[in-house]
């Protein structure tokens, strides 16, 4: 039986000892520990912190003055709420991909310790407004409610407000971080780092497209019906009661206040019931794998892995779209690309600003994931070491690799630029936009190729978001930049042609861009890879050391 289900007072260190008044202090000497050993372990970590403090810092105080000046504003009211909310949206989705970030999110690591569990989220609750987050969010709210708060009565409303909005943020964090802590602490759960990506790039053309339709729509006024529903949803109500307060409406902003009281108590109650029963119930994820139909399902050349080339292009392409299955790194970095290369052209299409070539940006984005093939290996590099002897050995290698990312990338740079000329109504463009996008295609794959033997760096494997070992940053940007710029003068045939045939008004002949991108494309891979084999196959120890780093 764990301690959380023993009696009060049984059990060594209970009463005072284990209170929420003495484990305050303890946990808050805890988290500043945490933050200054982390920053102890190397000068890069710690100037990265400190250019992050000063990048938050300069943002909070932003918005503060920013909020402070919407003071007096019709629609200042709509705008603090609004804000607020995406605030609280953005404190609840923290904990699934940035678990990582903070040791104290994970809870399993006080189980054996005699502590009961209304005290324990007392301090970890306190422990937990230790941190830039948590000054953002306070400045923001002080902000939104510098920006409301008029008369005495409005004051008082703001006073607890700020608090308020500040506890209800950081409950809801850890709240979630506890029904998922099994979940985030598990292999799988940390393939969620994946969605981050996907969310970034969704939610900023998501805001993109926002803005642009608010400044059609007639200003901050569209923001008002919004509002007007938010603002009864805690955190935002807590604000919303000092905007009631300010019109005389006491009555609406007492509720508003409640509101947000009570959504704080029950988040704290759900906190504590899940910290219940992480703390006491068994854990399930070390049970036996399945059965031997899951063994067989897995076998190589089972199942689609059987459509495969037989021999080493087959093993190595295998092993290089297992890599994007189940790598979390290779995994977040694909997934980005794909939503990235269709969002950019779907959007600008929707909007009715783009243009059918739009659809190119798939074919640079996923041309991407050629630079640094041998990083995703790190230490295992060295077993696909041992088997290239040659150059023969090398091109093979780098060739399975190539058409393993092709095998993806091929189908979806069709299907984005179908989809695109299917929203635009342009299907006149459609063959010489794909031709195009195979151009840029090949020409990606062959500088990425060179750049993964010449310029290869390591991909760390802690950290959702660090893709680059210390010490490596300037091979990385030397790596995809210049195997970019490359591969942009190594299409400028196709794209001439392309260009030429447009301003001599002869878009009746674009067709011919298909074929011409296609082998021209080919072609330009097929050299890369050639000009790239000699090269890995003598420089293999400096490529395995340089991918062993993280």
């Amino acid at each position: 039986m764990s301690v959380l289900d023993a009696p009060a007072g049984t059990g060594p260190r209970t009463g005072a000892a284990t209170g929420a008044r003495a484990l305050i202090p303890v946990f808050a000497r805890l988290k500043l520990a945490l933050l200054r050993n982390g920053l102890r372990q190397s000068s890069g970590r710690r100037a990265a912190y400190i250019a992050s403090v000063a990048g938050a810092l300069l943002i909070a105080a932003g918005q503060l003055v920013g909020l402070i000046l919407l003071r007096g504003h019709a629609h200042a009211d709509s705008v603090v709420v609004l804000l607020t909310a995406v605030l609280a949206l953005g404190w609840a989705v923290m904990p699934l991909f940035f678990s990582a970030g903070d040791e104290t999110l994970d809870p399993t690591r006080l189980v054996m310790l005699p502590l009961r569990p209304r005290p324990l989220i007392v301090a970890l609750l306190v422990s937990s407004l230790i941190g830039l987050g948590p000054l953002f969010t306070l400045c923001l709210a002080a902000g939104s409610v510098a920006a409301l708060a008029e008369g005495a009565g409005a004051v008082v409303f703001a006073v607890l407000a700020v608090p308020l909005t500040l506890l209800v943020c950081v409950a809801l964090a850890r709240a979630v971080a506890a029904a998922n802590t099994r979940l985030l602490t598990s292999r799988k759960g940390r393939d969620l780092a994946v969605l981050s990506g996907l969310l970034i790039a969704v939610g900023i053309q998501v805001v993109n497209f926002g803005a642009q339709r608010l400044g059609r729509a007639g200003g901050l006024s569209s923001l008002d019906p919004a509002a007007d529903v938010v603002r009864w949803l805690p955190p935002a109500s807590a604000i919303g009661s000092v905007g009631s307060a300010a019109e005389g409406a006491y009555g609406r902003a007492v509720v508003q206040l409640l509101i947000a009281a009570a959504a704080l108590v029950v988040l704290l109650w759900l906190w504590q019931r899940s910290l219940t029963k992480l703390m006491t119930a068994p854990d399930g994820s070390t049970t036996a794998a399945a059965g031997p139909d899951r063994e067989r399902s897995g076998r190589a050349g089972a199942g689609l892995w059987a459509l495969l080339p037989e021999g080493r292009t087959g093993t190595v392409m295998q092993r290089a779209l297992r890599y994007v299955a189940r790598d979390p790194k290779t995994k977040a970095a694909w997934v980005t690309a794909l939503a990235i290369g269709l969002i950019v052209p779907l959007i600008n299409a929707i909007q009715g600003q783009g243009t059918v070539y739009f659809a190119c940006f798939a074919s640079g984005m996923l041309g991407m994931q050629m630079y640094n093939q041998f990083g995703q290996d790190t230490s295992a590099f060295w077993m696909v070491a041992q088997t290239v002897s040659s150059p023969r050995d090398a091109y093979l290698e780098l060739r399975a690799r190539a058409l393993a990312l092709l095998l993806i990338t091929l189908p979806y740079t069709v299907l984005v630029a179908v989809v695109t000329a299917a929203l635009l109504g342009d299907w006149e463009l459609l063959a010489g936009v794909i031709g195009l996008s195979f151009a840029l295609l090949g020409a990606m794959l062959a500088t990425g190729a060179v750049a993964s033997v010449s310029f290869p760096y390591s991909v760390p494997q802690e950290g959702a978001f660090k893709n680059v070992a210390p010490g490596q940053a300037g091979l990385a940007w030397i790596s995809i930049l210049g195997g970019m710029v490359s591969a942009a003068v190594l299409s400028a045939p196709v794209i001439a042609l392309t260009i030429t045939l447009h301003v001599t008004d002869r878009t009746d002949l674009l067709w011919l861009l298909l074929p011409a991108g296609a082998v021209y494309g080919a072609l330009i891979a097929w050299g890369g890879l050639r000009l790239a084999a000699p090269r890995m196959a003598m420089r293999l120890p400096e490529i395995l050391t340089a991918v062993s780093k993280g």
